[in-house]
């Protein structure tokens, strides 16, 4: 939140600056003969380089804001997530990892359930891909795994 606001603090600062300078020039450039024509091209190049400054500035703070998100300072090395798997459009059961134990988890938009904590390691964390946990999950639970579209 603090990382917004000062992004559109500082495209404001900029914005602002922006401004000041085309007024400054625009009376500069009134306050001369009326015979001396105003530089087109010079103008049309500055206005050119602040449009770039600008955009180079939004596209840093993008960046900073994406390599960031990953740096939350928090310790995530407790939790691992094992494994996850699609059950419909917006559900998902997820395998994660705590303190030595496996959890599974319902995982719908509006809940987070407890399905079932295993007192062994189903699926070693790293080794696991999705195929291998569908498997063992479906085993456990007593039916037989058959890929979409593979029947």
């Amino acid at each position: 939140m603090r990382t917004t606001s000062a992004f559109l603090s500082l495209l404001l600062l900029t914005g602002s600056a922006l401004a000041e300078e085309s007024a400054k020039a625009t009376q500069s450039t009134a306050g001369k003969a009326v015979g001396n024509a105003p530089d087109t091209l010079g103008t049309l190049l500055s206005l050119g380089a602040g449009l770039l400054a600008v955009i180079a500035i939004i596209y840093g703070c993008a960046w900073i804001i994406r390599r960031m998100n990953g740096m939350t300072g928090m310790n995530n090395s407790a939790i691992k997530v094992v494994s996850v798997m699609a059950i419909g459009a917006r559900e998902r059961i997820a395998l994660i990892e705590v303190g030595g134990q496996q959890i599974l988890l319902g995982i719908t938009p509006s809940a987070i359930r407890t399905l079932q904590v295993f007192e062994e390691p189903v699926v070693e964390a790293g080794k696991a891909n999705s195929g291998d946990f569908a498997k063992r999950l479906q085993g456990m639970m007593g039916k037989s795994w058959t890929a979409p579209g593979k029947e």
